[in-house]
């Protein structure tokens, strides 16, 4: 008995000699034919050696009393219906479980190994099982059971001495073989086909065996090249693996139908947690599905109704729990996960929409503040100029009067603009204005500033945008300022064409760091006297109005910005 235990252990460890010892026992069986004893025995330690060799079951596993008596009743079946029929089936189950093992090899010795077995265990039904099964007078031409007896040992021995791979000391434990289940059916419809169809040509067309086998290996051979070409063709039509593929993705359920809910849902129902809730409730249209529940972080919700079988579905955010009519199979769970997922990634996906729709409401808040604060700066530069003069320690002149009286309405009317702005941020608050007005404000509030203007000669139809160019002018000659402050006497030159399609700002002193143009209206910039976003949004506001607000030269001794025109303005 120890003996027996160490060798069937030996065994149990080797795959590769294990399906050797299957092989030579079913070779032995084949031998002694049908009627002797010796054959039964052979039989019954192939089936043994089966058992050990199979990929399903681990054998370490230790059979319980009902798994034993189902083996002694479909042992006891064998040997009461031992034979040729029956030695056909079993080879043919054999034949197909070794060539479904082949599909995830790739060393090829060890490929050429299984594909040598796989010969074996055809030939053996070729020429020895299924002409045992047919009528003696449909035989003709040569018999080759003795050479088929005597000579296929020698892949035995082929088998024996082929080198094995590094992966190979864990490919051949038990149960770690892989075999493509798919595969295995399809070889042995395979050869269903080729036995059955050779006995239909013997019977239809009353010719010899070898004649019907090699009709019916043509015919297969035809017909699977046309689905070859049929499953993958080359003209432009997809072929039927992509149709197939798609079945199998489906089996036969109306996932499709929830998918398509699920997209329509997504692009009605803007909140994640309704969106969710609805999505997870059309799963009972689904045949299996009775009920769930799901949770959310704090959130949770239920629909239809508990079941006798739940199957959990965790993952993050969504964990999901279904409450089914039958048990699920392994291909069902992928599939609901799969769904579980899918409306996980939706969900996720809501709830970015709803964060970025808060931080563009956020962003739009933040800009028109912005917005406001430099208006209101403007205006209470405007206002420390009229102090001045007004506090300079001077007897008011004419001159001086005339101009207070012109520029406190102005300012007066830019502060109700800036209070419109702040109760209706998408407007701007101001239409166009004559050319000739604006240049002439501008010059009066600059009155008394260092400021070059060179006059034009307007057209009689020129006309501007007055808030946008009050904002503009108003940082960049603040800048100018700013500048003359640190770089001591600059010339500051301010020019608008005829037509008051571009307003320039240029000045005499250092050039602008590389990096700082670059960043410059693109957003918030370094700045030692400000926040640093005065020309980016002056920059915004003019694309807001059909113009563009850019550095037109970056030089010593020359620095200009150009404000022009993009899209003509219609005159109210």
């Amino acid at each position: 008995m120890r003996l027996l235990a160490r060798l069937a252990d030996a065994l149990r460890r080797r795959q590769r000699g294990l399906l050797i010892a299957l092989l030579i026992a079913m070779h032995v069986a084949l031998f002694a034919g049908t009627e002797t004893p010796v054959g039964r025995l052979c039989w019954l330690v192939n089936v043994g050696l089966f058992i050990l060799w199979q990929p399903f079951t681990y054998a370490e596993r230790r059979v319980d009393p009902g798994a034993l008596a189902v083996i002694a009743l479909v042992l006891g079946a064998g040997l009461a219906w031992y034979g040729w029929w029956l030695l056909n089936v079993w080879v043919t189950i054999v034949a197909a479980l070794v060539g479904g093992r082949v599909m995830f090899i790739d060393h090829r010795p060890t490929r050429i190994f299984y594909l040598l077995a796989f010969a074996y265990l055809l030939t053996a039904l070729l020429l020895l099982l299924i002409p045992r099964v047919v009528p003696p007078a449909a035989l003709s031409g040569p018999q080759l059971d003795r050479e088929f007896l005597w000579g296929m040992p020698i892949l035995f021995a082929i088998m024996a001495v082929l080198p094995r791979s590094s992966k190979d000391d864990r490919s051949d434990r038990p149960g770690d073989g892989m075999i493509d289940l798919f595969y295995s059916l399809f070889i042995f419809l395979l050869i269903a086909v080729l036995f059955l169809g050779s006995l239909a040509f013997m019977l239809l067309r009353q010719t010899h065996y070898f004649v019907a086998l090699l009709d019916t290996l043509l015919a297969m051979a035809v017909l699977l090249l046309l689905i070859g070409w049929t499953w993958n063709t080359r003209p432009g039509f997809t072929g039927i693996g992509v149709i197939f593929s798609r079945y199998l993705l489906t089996i036969g359920l109306p996932f499709e139908q929830w998918l398509h809910g699920l997209t329509t849902l997504a692009t009605q129902e803007s909140d994640p947690e309704k969106f969710l809730s609805q999505s997870l409730q059309e799963m009972l249209t689904l045949p299996w599905i009775d009920g769930g529940n799901w949770r959310v972080g704090t959130r949770h919700g239920s629909f239809g109704e508990n079941s006798r079988f739940r199957q959990d579905f965790p993952g993050e955010p969504l964990h999901l729990v279904l409450h089914t009519r039958y048990r699920l199979s392994p291909a069902l769970v992928w599939h609901f996960r799969l769904l579980a997922q899918l409306a996980s990634e939706y969900y996720v996906a809501k709830l970015h929409a709803r964060e970025l729709q808060q931080v563009g409401y956020l962003r739009a808040v933040h800009e028109t503040g912005a917005r406001l604060t430099h208006d209101v700066k403007n205006l209470l530069q405007s206002l420390n100029n009229l102090c001045y003069l007004v506090q300079g320690g001077h007897p008011l002149d004419n001159q001086r009067i005339e101009m207070l009286q012109r520029q406190l309405p102005q300012i007066s009317h830019r502060l109700q603009q800036t209070l419109a702005k702040l109760q209706r941020p998408e407007s701007d608050g101001s239409g166009p204005v004559a050319a000739v007005a604006w240049w002439a404000s501008l010059r009066q509030r600059y009155l008394d500033a260092p400021f070059v203007f060179r006059e034009p000669t307007f057209d009689a139809d020129a006309w501007v945008p007055s808030s946008l160019f009050d904002s503009v002018t108003d940082n960049l000659l603040q800048n100018a300022a700013s500048k003359m402050g640190h770089e001591g006497a600059l010339q500051v030159v301010i020019s608008l064409t005829p037509d008051a399609s571009t307003l320039s700002v240029c000045d005499n002193g250092r050039p602008l760091s590389d990096e700082l143009a670059r960043n410059l209206f693109q957003g918030p910039v370094a700045s030692d006297n400000g926040l640093g976003i005065g020309l980016y949004h002056a920059s915004q506001q003019a694309q807001a109005n059909g113009y563009q607000l850019r550095l037109t030269c970056n030089r010593p001794g020359q620095v200009c910005f150009e404000l022009s025109r993009r899209i003509p303005i219609a005159r109210d």
